[in-house]
């Protein structure tokens, strides 16, 4: 437990300020961008910013440009006072949230387009998302300066997306990619998760199972991307509402590989799917990550 006291801003100048000063007394500044409605997941991330830096600011917005017109955006759960006990407890140093007045003032019309990494996945099944991602991010950046920034693997295509803005504009950040925090069962923890009913959420349990049994064919030798993908649509087709995608992708450009390619030793395999109301998004880098389920037998 962390307890030093923790600035909560909500001006812009008042956040870059802070952030500035820390690199005055010679700080190293770490960022942790999110939408609040925390859990353990973002704690995850506030710790290990930081373990990397001196001053870790969280910043807790809920984006409007990502979120397209008949998406969560006006009932996405707003937490501020729990979001500030669990960055604080996490070992935050300030909790920048802001107004949307203040991130996009009238008049505002500039925005930023990424390229062929947003495209696949989710880019494909969401149109305008990413743009309002890497937007709200530059924003972020430019009034951190420069910093370590924290993104958890979990949004996987998010991490990639950002890695690329990062290099294509020359921001002065380093990206620390955060492993996925998972419940006991392996379900992927998730502030939508809060959307499932008791029914859905352990129906939810075979997202994970899937993605498992994946794994656990890749291990084995397993390099057709048909075949792999197969396993998981077996436990989640049966649980989902709708499937947007299950893919396997290139790990590092997203490319999404055919049914017939064999893969790599690395490779990312990506599924969003919708139980009810809730839009579920998971995936494990075969080759590289652990086990969705720890120990599983399959």
């Amino acid at each position: 437990m962390y307890n030093r006291p923790v600035q909560v801003l909500t001006d812009l100048r008042a956040f870059r300020d802070a952030c500035d000063a820390a690199r005055g007394r010679g700080e190293r500044v770490g960022l942790v961008p999110t939408m609040g409605a925390l859990h353990a997941g973002h704690a995850s991330l506030v710790r290990a910013a930081v373990a990397a830096s001196d001053f870790t600011a969280v910043t807790v917005f809920v984006n409007p440009t990502q979120f397209g017109p008949n998406e969560d955006y006006s009932r996405y759960p707003r937490t501020l006072d729990a979001d500030v006990a669990l960055a604080a407890a996490a070992g935050a140093r300030a909790v920048f949230a802001p107004a949307p007045e203040q991130m996009y003032p009238s008049g505002e019309e500039t925005r930023v387009v990424p390229g062929l990494t947003a495209a696949p996945l989710c880019g494909a099944h969401r149109p305008g998302h990413f743009q309002g991602v890497v937007t709200i991010v530059a924003k972020l950046f430019n009034l951190t300066g420069p910093c370590l920034a924290a993104f958890g693997k979990k949004d996987y295509q998010q991490y990639r997306v950002v890695g690329r803005l990062v290099r294509d504009l020359f921001f002065p950040v380093e990206l620390l990619a955060v492993p996925t925090t998972r419940e006991p069962d392996g379900l992927a923890m998730s502030s939508r998760n809060r959307y499932l009913s008791a029914e859905q959420r352990a129906a939810a349990r075979d997202i994970p199972r899937g993605l498992t049994a994946a794994h656990a064919a890749f291990a084995a030798g397993e390099r057709r991307a048909a075949a792999l993908t197969a396993l998981v649509r077996a436990e989640v087709e049966p649980i989902a509402t709708s499937i947007d995608y299950v893919d396997v992708a290139d790990a590092d450009t997203l490319a999404v590989h055919g049914p017939d390619d064999l893969l790599g030793a690395r490779a990312v395999l990506a599924l969003a799917v919708r139980l009810a109301g809730a839009r579920l998004i998971d995936n494990v880098v075969l080759g590289e990550d652990p086990a969705p389920i720890a120990g599983a037998q399959r």
